[in-house]
């Protein structure tokens, strides 16, 4: 049941990548996040050269995520106008990541890069969400009442021009702050193969203070846009997507994906986060220990170099 795979140079089990696909999918429409952060550690563990799983399965992602909007557009859960400026933002980020990405591997460099960054920013940002949503699980098992926290928006936020109406999110704010976040997305999109979705989740709840209920359809609007640019940039600038592999990926994301956005709504909030910190948490720390175990080809330890 094995194919082999003409980029990456390996043969994989074929069923084994739908199901895999289907898995990722299914979490990427339950936590509103492209799920790109989970599949491309899993591709690496199954022998996948780092640059290819990182551009191959960006494919997948743009499946899972358009499978996702659909289901929460019929909700009336997506904000179109606020994921669109963070779109454009997400393609301009996605040009300069693209060849960010392009550079490093001709240092022979990039899959430190990729193995650090995820470390990084999925360590720091699934620390944070698994403590504070925990915090607010143990007040409400003890029947506490948590304190009560300020909840107005930063006021940077309204010193900034190109102030627009946001009326799904209930904002009025500058353009300017979505339009970075997507441009921070879109880098993160070309190095790490992810849709941002852990990162913009938590930001648009925290620091822009959209209305939860249009969060994780519009992350994932956004996513779809911002990944999609950055599957074609990396197929005509690094070669690194392997089309057989992101085929199979998404074969099973589509199907995935509505199945968990259909679950979505049955879990409390601070469940939901407490889970993705989780998770988030655990795949960082996996591949940080990529740098510090010994490999057991010691030709392993050029990254890079034949790429």
């Amino acid at each position: 049941m094995d194919i082999y795979l003409p980029i990456a140079e390996v043969s994989v089990n074929w069923p084994l990548l739908v199901m895999l696909g289907a898995l990722v999918g299914f979490v990427s429409g339950l936590f509103g996040i492209g799920g790109g952060f989970l599949m491309a550690p899993v591709l690496v563990f199954m022998g996948i050269p780092p640059t290819v799983a990182v551009a191959s399965q960006a494919s997948h992602v743009v499946a899972s995520s358009t499978s996702g909007v659909i289901r929460y557009s019929g909700m009336k859960a997506v904000d179109y106008r606020i994921g669109g400026i963070m779109a454009v933002g997400g393609a301009l980020g996605a040009l300069a990541g693209v060849e960010l990405f392009r550079y490093l591997r001709l240092l022979g460099q990039a899959d430190l890069v990729v193995a650090l960054s995820y470390l990084v920013f999925l360590g720091s940002i699934g620390s944070m969400m698994l403590y504070e949503s925990l915090t607010q699980i143990l007040h409400r098992v003890r029947g506490e009442t948590p304190p009560r926290k300020e909840r107005r928006r930063p006021m940077w936020l309204y010193g900034l021009p190109f102030r627009m109406r946001f009326p799904r999110s209930g904002l009025y704010i500058s353009a300017i702050p979505p339009f970075g976040l997507g441009v921070f997305a879109g880098i993160l999109s070309a190095i790490m193969g992810v849709g941002g979705g852990f990162i913009l989740v938590p930001a648009m709840l925290y620091v822009l203070r959209m209305r939860a209920s249009v969060v994780v359809g519009t992350s994932l609007f956004q996513i779809i846009i911002t990944t999609a640019i950055t599957t074609i940039l990396q197929a005509g600038r690094n070669q690194t997507v392997d089309i057989v592999l992101s085929t199979i990926l998404l074969l099973g994301g589509v199907i995935g994906a509505q199945f968990g956005a259909r679950l979505s709504g049955r879990f409390r909030a601070e469940e939901m986060r407490a889970a993705l910190g989780l998770i988030v948490l655990l795949v960082g720390i996996q591949m940080g220990l990529e740098l510090f175990v010994r490999p057991s080809d010691l030709f392993l330890l050029a990254p890079g170099v034949g790429d």
